[in-house]
């Protein structure tokens, strides 16, 4: 049975409109004009035990409404969810005992204390018997490397630091589902990197299931196989991160290395030439075309060495929401 099921969910707000100058806020006191923005239109998906899902999509696109009506934080305006085999917005005790939500940019842990004085009141909360909460701290301290840490004040804490303590304070009451909304935000390649692997290696053991948003590609090819995104609203694409670049990628990166000293003056016939330098160039060329013009340059030209690679994730998710604004037709690709 799957973690998470969402069917045609939707959410949307109404708006005040406001016209500019003094008239228009004296017309605003006696009639006010609203419009809808739809949040999240008619979301649908499943996230199966243990998967690690990202779910990605531009500023706006709708993705932490999304996660706050899976948390039971705020109610759909249509639509259906069972979550861990509950109604989100139902808020029963058990429901929310079972699953964890992370913020990036909010703090669950008191900022003035140590984290650890926040850990017990974690303890209370969740009613855990001492064996075991001392038994999880442990590991997950562990886990972290930050034993040494948890007597300090949390504003004494670099940013790095303190992610861990929020996820730490999340994953106390051991929970089947974490959502993580931009974990990693603000954090350094080092940090990103570490909160990356005991994700991962948390999962690993536990089989915790995750959904995740992120705007760091490393985050997504790090942790997660499968993708949604999502824009304007609406998922565009279902599928393996292996598959996005084939499915919205339409051109590959070629480099060539030519003998002599230079490139040939004729190399935009072939694709749009990207950089050059000394007698090696980069070629953009649409993906059907790759073998098509690879036989004629080898033909034509005496080249050392070459390479055709798939272009860099961050460029294909860039174009998709880029396509997306002007297409808010949802594909999907299977699993």
């Amino acid at each position: 049975m799957p973690i998470i099921e969402a069917q045609d969910l939707t959410k949307v707000y109404r708006v005040n409109q406001k016209k500019e100058g003094l008239l228009g806020a004296i017309r605003a006191l006696y009639r006010r004009e609203q419009k809808e923005v739809r949040a999240v239109d008619g979301v649908t998906f499943a996230i199966e035990p243990g998967e690690m899902v990202a779910f990605l999509g531009p500023n706006g696109a709708g993705k932490t409404t999304t996660l706050k009506m899976l948390s039971g934080i705020i109610y759909p305006t249509s639509g259906s969810a069972r979550v861990l085999g509950y109604t989100p917005w139902d808020r029963e005790d058990a429901f929310r005992r079972r699953f964890s939500l992370v913020m990036g940019q909010k703090n669950q842990l008191w900022w003035d204390l140590p984290a650890g004085d926040s850990f017990q009141l974690h303890r209370e909360i969740y009613s855990l018997p001492a064996a075991d909460f001392s038994k999880t701290l442990g590991e997950l301290t562990e886990l972290f490397d930050v034993g040494q840490l948890t007597r300090q004040p949390v504003r004494e804490l670099s940013l790095g630091e303190r992610m861990k303590m929020e996820l730490i304070a999340a994953l106390l009451h051991r929970p089947q589902l974490l959502l993580l909304d931009e974990p990693t935000i603000g954090l350094d390649v080092v940090a990103q990197g570490t909160i990356q692997k005991c994700l991962k290696e948390y999962n690993a053991v536990h089989g915790v299931t995750m959904l995740l948003t992120s705007h760091y590609m490393r985050d997504v090819e790090a942790l997660c196989s499968r993708v949604l995104v999502i824009s304007h609203g609406k998922v565009i694409y279902d599928g393996l991160l292996s598959g996005i670049i084939e499915y919205f990628g339409q051109f590959k990166l070629v480099q060539l290395h030519f003998s002599g000293e230079t490139v040939p003056e004729d190399l935009d016939k072939f694709g749009e030439v990207v950089s050059t330098e000394g007698p090696v160039a980069d070629l953009k060329v649409d993906r059907a075309r790759v073998a098509e013009v690879l036989g004629v340059l080898l033909d034509r030209y005496t080249i050392v060495d070459m390479s055709v690679e798939d272009p860099p994730l961050e460029q294909v998710i860039a174009r998709v929401f880029e396509e997306a604004r002007a297409n808010y037709e949802p594909k999907h690709a299977a699993v």
